[in-house]
């Protein structure tokens, strides 16, 4: 790992900037890309199921490909990997945009196309995350995977409400700049260097294949952590339904729909800028926390009919989020070898990622069935009895003091 010597400033390493960069690039193309598409989808179709059927298409490729990714990861330059999911991205965006202006998009066209594009995001996701600890050293890894986070959160924050402004005068312009979007943070990628990997690449088997699988089934704080967010944001979450929310329950537009989108990112980057300057305490018992808070968040989204009080929720809906999951990827990257992290984080992002777009398609269903609100409110409900049953099936994690290596935790 490199270690230089003065580099107490995640600004002194300039890998680190254009990997900020680039996270901040594709994942704000990503954010307006889904409020176009989750406009369009339900314009074109009136029916929640759909969109549900959105967040399915993207849940598909993170399982079917998640023991084909860790090995990727670990065995092909990460940035290579990484830069080509970039250019399938900007491929699948530029065929919504050409598909749009030909009105010639049909539901299925859509889903498939999210599929290309869901594809590239499950190979993206582990291995960008493992690039990091690569590009900064071990003392500042925390500090980095929360200016990361809000890298992420800088993306939702402005990809949503851009989009849906530009979805206002050209749908076709959202794509087209998301197009553009996905290859200039290709090219960032690109140009970061990272520590050189010497230890020897075991070629694939059986063994490897399931490595990260029992790696993190032998180690309780990391099975209590992912599975923790595995069945809260499956349950609590509440992003499929916000286009409901905006036409039907606010009566509002793409506008609303894109400030809706960007509220959670605006609590949750404020949460990572401050966890990027101040070292995490009682991590343990701040994950519980914050995801209690969450479902409550959940709760008063649900119950809302102003556009004000459903902001508010949904910030912090965000900044709770936000907590748990810098936790939990502090926790995964101190606490696995470097050279099986890219297959312990595809495992990693198999269910928590899967979580999100699995969780889209449980709103969009029961909210077919039942309603937009029983959807959300069934959610907050039951992220808050994972939570307290999690507290008790894993006294190790609710344990964790400080964010540290194995060694240095005493376990």
């Amino acid at each position: 790992m490199p270690e230089p010597a003065a580099a107490s400033s995640l600004t002194r390493h300039p890998s680190f900037v254009l990997f900020w960069c680039a996270r901040t690039f594709t994942n704000g193309a990503y954010m307006m890309q889904g409020v176009a598409v989750g406009w369009q989808i339900y314009e074109l179709t009136n029916d929640p199921f759909d969109l549900g059927l959105v967040g399915l298409a993207q849940f598909v490729p993170l399982v079917g490909f998640s023991l084909i990714i860790g090995q990727v990861a670990d065995l092909f330059d990460r940035r290579l990997v990484v830069a080509s999911c970039q250019l399938s991205k900007a491929v699948a965006a530029l065929a919504l945009a050409i598909g749009t202006a030909r009105g010639a998009l049909s539901r299925d066209a859509m889903l498939a196309i999210l599929f290309v594009s869901g594809t590239a995001r499950a190979f993206e996701i582990p291995t960008i995350h493992a690039l990091l600890p690569g590009i900064v050293p071990a003392r500042l890894l925390p500090r980095a995977i929360a200016a990361s986070a809000s890298a992420q959160q800088t993306a939702v924050i402005c990809g949503p409400s851009l989009g849906g402004l530009l979805y206002m005068l050209s749908p076709t312009g959202v794509y087209a700049t998301c197009t553009i979007v996905f290859i200039a943070a290709s090219v960032l990628i690109s140009l970061i260097h990272i520590a050189p990997r010497t230890e020897e690449r075991k070629p694939i088997s059986l063994e490897t294949l399931f490595a990260g699988f029992r790696y993190i089934r032998s180690r309780p704080v990391l099975l209590g952590a992912i599975s923790l967010d595995l069945f809260a944001v499956l349950l609590g979450g509440v992003t499929a339904l916000l286009p409901i929310y905006a036409r039907d329950i606010l009566e509002t537009g793409p506008w609303a729909l894109g400030v809706l989108r960007s509220a959670p990112a605006v609590g949750a980057l404020a949460t990572s800028i401050v966890l990027a300057r101040h070292a995490i305490g009682g991590a343990g018992h701040l994950m519980f926390a914050a995801v209690g808070m969450f479902g409550l968040a959940s709760l008063a989204f649900g119950l809302s009919t102003s556009l004000v009080v459903s902001f508010l929720a949904l910030m912090v809906y965000g900044a709770s989020d936000a907590i748990s999951v810098i936790i939990r990827q502090s926790l995964v990257q101190m606490r696995t070898p470097y050279e099986m992290l890219g297959r312990v984080l595809a495992v990693n992002s198999m269910f928590t990622g899967s979580s999100g777009s699995l969780g889209e398609f449980r709103a969009g269903a029961v909210a077919a069935a039942l309603g937009a609100v029983p959807s959300a409110l069934i959610g907050g409900f039951g992220t808050i009895a994972v939570m307290l049953i999690w507290m008790w099936a894993f006294p190790q994690l609710r344990r964790v003091d400080k964010l540290a290596s194995d060694a240095e935790a005493g376990n």
